[in-house]
């Protein structure tokens, strides 16, 4: 008889189907909006500018950061089924503490930059404009690439499913994204990203914890860290972990029901120190931005005014 505790690590990353469509669709929701928000700002600037000729240059840029993002994720997702046994314990592992430092500097950095996020974003456009057609497809590709990478290494967590469904919840969440950030552009939904960029940033921040503790199991299985017969406890009691409820606890957030002492720790830890990080107030303390100090305290509401429809309506 198979027990939980008995279970490899590879199978606690990603349990069912629901919980694989579920989580990358999270994820994908939010990095997907993310990036949407970003050419949207691009774009309406453009249109206000009346320099729709430049359009071009920015879904050429976008388009490469999408073809870029779909190389990585398949390379994360079937780049370790090539190799088998401790092999692809340790490239997980590796993969997984890699995952954690970029996506959490990423998330910490868009919480601090969403504020004056939109300035900055037009004034380099400005800038692009002057320089070239390149020069502004680059500004898109990277804009958007950043966060394509993002959510390439959130789905580290799904790297061992084998199948086509982490991809699919993906693609699912990228296009209710794309549909809100159309319906914002257009006038027709308005949302508070505030708050959805705080609920969802906490999400994301769970979800990198999960990453790590799957990626210390990971390197512990190896032999590379140790402590890994040292069990801070057994939860495999506590509830049915196979039902749909467990799985998805297991495969969004790579709970595992028995966790090593090293490997909770560094769950709790970086839950604690993270989401300190993430909540604490945004603070102005560039003494030489001048007017701008009011606009860049007021968080992430100051972009929502930029995806709306109103620079497209004036030039109509």
């Amino acid at each position: 008889m198979t027990v939980i505790s008995d279970v490899p690590t590879s199978t606690l990353a990603a349990s069912n189907v629901t919980s694989q469509v579920f989580g990358s669709g999270l994820i994908g929701l939010r990095e997907g909006l993310e990036a949407a928000i970003v050419v949207s700002i691009l774009v309406a600037f453009l249109v206000k500018s009346e320099r729709r000729d430049a359009l071009k240059w920015v879904w050429l840029g976008v388009g490469a950061a999408i073809a870029m993002t779909v190389t990585v994720f398949l390379v994360i997702q079937f780049g370790e089924n090539t190799i088998s046994g401790l092999g692809a314990e340790a490239i997980a592992g590796i993969a997984s503490l890699i995952a954690v430092v970029i996506v959490t500097t990423m998330v910490l950095w868009m919480k601090k930059a969403s504020a004056s996020l939109s300035g900055e974003l037009r004034g380099e456009m400005s800038q692009a404009l002057e320089t070239g057609g390149l020069a502004v497809a680059l500004l898109a590709f990277l804009a958007v690439g950043r966060e394509g990478v993002e959510t390439a290494l959130f789905m580290v967590g799904y790297a061992e499913a084998e199948t086509l469904w982490p991809l699919t919840g993906l693609i699912i969440g990228v296009l209710i994204a794309a549909a809100i950030a159309y319906g914002m552009y257009a006038g027709a939904v308005r949302i508070n990203l505030a708050k959805f960029f705080s609920y969802t940033g906490i999400f994301l921040i769970v979800v990198a914890a999960g990453i790590l503790a799957y990626g210390i199991k990971a390197l512990q299985t190896v032999g590379w860290i140790p402590g890994l017969g040292a069990k801070a406890f057994d939860m495999s009691g506590a509830f049915d972990w196979s039902a749909w409820y467990g799985e998805i606890i297991q495969g969004v957030f790579n709970i595992d029901p028995t966790p090593t002492v090293l490997q909770f720790g560094a769950w709790a830890a970086y839950i604690v120190v993270v989401l300190a990080l993430f909540l604490k107030p945004v603070r102005a303390n560039s003494h030489a931005s001048g007017a701008s100090t009011t606009s860049e305290s007021s968080s992430e509401p100051t972009v929502e005014p930029e995806t709306s429809t109103a620079p497209e309506r004036s030039t109509k």
